[in-house]
């Protein structure tokens, strides 16, 4: 079992155990925990009352945050003669075929989105094993298998994020830097929480959204409260 660093000890004696905070107390407070020498990435988790064995209950999609997470994202894309040039031209950071894959095939990912055409699919299909553990296998369901390359392309620079539920039904996603203003990280949490809602199963029963905590990189988890997040959500909405 990892052992907690002094810092992080530090930190987690500063919070008073147990307590349930409201949006704006947690997200300045996530802000001030966040004293490590480099931008640490704020992360937003979601426990939902979803079953993932059901197939009917996997929970995927996308969603764009207003103010992108405020880091790089690479971009690989697989296709051929004009898609490519498509790719290129759009600020895909590698654009290929089957080099690209035995290169996967090695080991490599110097990535973190993938996209594809349709008809190189057929090529891709041979990374399952190795992207589909990691999330990085394209998929037209969340528009990374289409031929509108540059489109795909620049979404995803912009900030673009695929939402997937894992194994135990928790959604865990960045929604900026320790940088950002208070107000530019609730803008994306609430849009993430929005995705999340629109994309509740008709199968899940009981209560959807059961846990929220934001956190940055090195520091302790902050809990939210739920009904009034949820509430402020709605607010935001109308």
């Amino acid at each position: 079992m990892p052992t907690k660093s002094r810092r992080f000890i530090e930190l987690k004696n500063k919070l008073e155990p147990g307590k349930i905070y409201n949006v704006d107390e947690a997200f300045q407070l996530v802000k001030e925990l966040a004293t490590a020498k480099f931008d640490e990435t704020i992360e937003a988790a979601v426990k939902l009352g979803i079953d993932p064995k059901q197939s009917d209950q996997q929970i995927r999609g996308t969603v764009s945050l207003p103010h992108g997470i405020g880091k790089q994202v690479r971009v690989l894309v697989f296709a051929q003669g004009e898609k490519a040039s498509e790719a290129q031209a759009a600020g895909a950071d590698y654009v290929g075929g089957e080099e690209l894959v035995e290169k996967i095939q090695s080991g490599w990912f110097e990535f973190e989105s993938a996209i594809a055409t349709p008809d190189m699919m057929r090529v891709v299909g041979r990374l399952g094993k190795v992207l589909g553990p990691k999330g990085l296998i394209p998929n037209a369901k969340v528009g990374t298998v289409t031929f509108d390359i540059a489109q795909a392309v620049k979404e995803i620079k912009a900030g673009r994020l695929e939402i997937r539920n894992d194994r135990y039904g928790n959604i865990h996603l960045p929604i900026g830097k320790a940088s950002f203003e208070v107000n530019q990280l609730q803008d994306n949490f609430f849009a993430l929480l929005e995705s999340i809602v629109r994309m509740k199963p008709a199968s899940a029963k009981g209560r959807y959204v059961r846990n929220i905590a934001i956190a940055s990189t090195m520091s302790p988890g902050l809990k939210l409260d739920v009904n009034s997040t949820l509430a402020r959500m709605e607010k935001r909405i109308a």
